[in-house]
């Protein structure tokens, strides 16, 4: 079992910025590819933001490209993910997520996950 820890959240008025850290636990994170997910209130999961474990593939959605980077630090063991512009509707909470065996934009693929991170955004 991998462990994974969020943090980073909080507060934030529209237009403002905000970056989320994932912290692993695993020897081999490196070779782990990975993902962050939101979930808002009454929805369901969606795809935020992917990473690969080789060649820096990367991979957003629609709603946030241009907006948020995701990024990872394997020395540190570390993945994160670097929101700009934010709006209102960027408000959730903000999952981790690790896939040993590849990663991909669906949630479904992903064994392990972080306990989430929220993030508020004002009008």
């Amino acid at each position: 079992q991998v462990q994974l820890v969020e943090s980073g959240g909080g507060l934030v008025q529209a237009g403002g910025s905000l970056r989320l850290s994932c912290a692993a636990s695993g020897r081999t994170f490196s070779m782990y590819a990975m993902g962050w997910f939101r979930q808002a209130p009454g929805k369901e999961r969606e795809f935020v933001a992917y990473i690969s474990w080789r060649l820096g593939s990367r991979d957003y959605s629609d709603s946030v490209k241009g907006r948020f980077t995701i990024s990872r630090d394997n020395d540190k063991n570390t993945v994160y993910l670097k929101m700009n512009s934010l709006k209102v509707e960027d408000t959730a909470v903000y999952y981790c997520a690790a896939n040993y065996n590849g990663g991909g934009t669906q949630w479904t693929v992903y064994p392990y996950w972080g306990q989430g991170t929220q993030v508020t955004v004002s009008s």
